[in-house]
Order: structure tokens, then C-alpha cells, then sequence
């Protein structure tokens, strides 16, 4: 069996006022290839679901989204990402803003396929508050007590990069922390992957490998090859974020045309034009991986 696509194969299987769950961790092993993929389409009116960082701050500065799920989106050492923090600030999207436990929650009820998940996260807190579509329940045993009822958060698709893949659709996450990632693949109706490395099926064939996969394969719909493909964010142990790049990145939006000219410079090229304008694979290579 072989998933083998392109980016662009990707995008023409996502549609307009998809839910779309992105994996990684606010700076960390984020699908940017994939995210430069649809800044390039004409894909608009997105729910965004994510741990979110320069994914969903990009996509909300090209005006692609309707709504973002979120515990939070933050660029780690930039605390507030600041395209995301100045289309909130603007009006310019829906949010559901939730607890980050409340949202692990959400995607496990989703891949369990079950409506929602019981839980003591939320309660007396203003999360409920804001989100008045977050029920309470009563326990149906002797304790009585009330529940915070998490919905499942359902995806058309879920987007993740990984350090290693093969054709069948198995991969591989070597970092310290394969973050939620395993629960995007479960909770979404088409799961795509880009990665670093596309391997022969016999790399994977040990008992040593095979604990470096953390879903199913039938999880995974297509893998794209794409080496560097979580630049500007990090993907460990290959490589870390770019804080130069970020630095950058966050500086545009201080200026006047400062998205447009991003975007002129980094997005409206080929990811081949794009890695050189970032210094090539090796220097990607050569970032420090994050100690946080």
C-alpha cells in the first residue's frame, strides 16, 4: 500500500469550512509545509484546532479562518503569537479558548468516538463561563456530583509532521515528546503527514522502531516527504525552532505591509525556494534543539 502524495495533493482533499486539527506544540513539529501549502490555495472559512503557534497565526493573517479551538498559541519565548493576538484583538475570529486538559479530552472523545467525556477540568473556572456550549452533568452514581460534560472536537482532517515515515503510512516521532499527536490521527477523518525522512518499511521492522510509533498506520491517509518540512519550528532530535526566523516573523507585524511582505518573501515560492531563502537543509540541521 503506498500513501505516498504531495502538498498539493493534500490541499485538494481539504474544502472550504473544514475542520482542520494541527498537530505539534506551539514552536514544535508543526506541518509548516503543509501550512504554506494551503496559504497558497484559496481554502477560507477554516475551524482551526491546535496546541497552536506560527500555523495558526499564519493562517489567521491570510485571512483563512472562521474559528479557532485553542489552549493556547504562543511562540514559547514569543509569548503571545502576534498575528493570532492581533486577529482576536481585531474581532476577526471566533474562538473557543479551553483548558489544556479539556482539550486532550475533547480529541480522546473524538477518537473514541464517543460524545463527550466526563471530567473534573473546568469546574469553577471562567472556561465554562465563556464557552456556555460546554455542558455540566450529574453523575448517575451514589456521589451526585457534577461533571464538566467535554464534546468531542471531531476533524475533517488532522495535519502532523514527523521525523520519519514509510510508504504504508507507519511513523516515527524520536523527540522527547510526541505531544497530542497520536490523538489528532484518532479523531479526524483524514489524517496527513509530512516528514523529514521516508524510510523502506524494513527500517522499521524491530522492536526498538516500532516504539517510536505512536498510531495505527490505518490512521495515516497520506505521507508527503518533505525534509525540513516543520521549518521554522523545531523537529527533534533533527533539528530546533528558528528563533532568527521567529524574531523576524514576529517583527512584520509592527510594520506597515509587514504580512504581505512575509508572505511575498517565504510563502509565494516553491518549498525548495523556500529552504534556500532560509539558508538551505544543513543550516536548518545545525539549530539548537530547545532545552524547554
Amino acid at each position: 500500500m503506498n500513501k505516498v502524495m504531495t502538498a498539493a495533493d493534500v490541499v485538494s482533499q481539504l474544502r472550504d469550512g473544514m475542520t482542520i486539527g494541527i498537530g505539534g506544540w506551539g514552536p514544535r513539529r508543526k506541518p509548516m509545509a503543509l501550512v504554506r501549502e494551503i496559504l497558497r490555495s484559496n481554502l477560507k472559512d477554516l475551524t482551526v484546532v491546535a496546541y497552536g503557534g506560527a500555523d495558526v497565526g499564519m493562517l489567521c493573517a491570510a485571512g483563512k479562518v472562521k474559528k479557532v479551538i485553542f489552549a493556547f498559541v504562543s511562540l514559547d519565548f514569543i509569548p503571545l503569537e502576534p498575528y493570532f493576538r492581533q486577529a482576536r484583538q481585531q474581532g476577526a475570529i471566533e474562538t473557543m479558548e479551553i483548558d489544556e486538559g479539556m482539550f486532550l479530552l475533547g480529541l480522546k472523545a473524538a477518537g473514541m468516538r464517543v460524545p463527550f467525556i466526563p471530567t473534573r477540568i473546568g469546574l469553577g473556572t471562567d472556561v465554562l463561563k465563556h464557552n456556555p456550549d460546554i455542558k455540566l452533568i450529574q453523575s448517575p452514581y451514589a456521589d451526585g456530583k457534577e461533571w464538566v460534560a467535554m464534546p468531542a472536537i471531531k476533524l475533517d482532517a488532522a495535519l502532523l509532521h514527523v521525523d520519519r515515515a514509510d510508504a504504508r503510512g507507519v511513523c516515527q516521532i524520536k523527540g522527547p515528546d510526541h505531544y497530542m499527536d497520536d490523538l489528532f490521527a484518532r479523531a479526524s477523518e483524514k489524517t496527513f503527514v509530512t516528514c523529514d525522512e521516508l524510510v523502506d518499511t524494513s527500517v522499521l521492522n524491530s522492536a526498538d522502531e516500532a516504539r517510536f510509533v505512536f498510531w495505527e498506520r490505518s490512521e495515516t491517509t497520506g505521507v508527503v516527504h518533505i525534509a525540513g518540512g516543520a521549518h521554522p519550528t523545531s523537529c527533534a532530535p533533527m533539528y530546533g525552532f528558528d528563533a532568527k526566523h521567529f524574531k523576524e516573523y514576529n517583527g512584520s507585524v509592527k510594520e506597515e505591509g509587514g504580512w504581505q511582505a512575509y508572505f511575498d518573501k517565504y510563502i509565494a515560492c516553491s518549498e525548495k525556494e523556500y529552504l534556500e531563502k532560509v539558508g538551505g537543509l544543513d543550516a536548518i540541521k545545525k539549530l539548537p534543539l530547545p532545552v524547554f
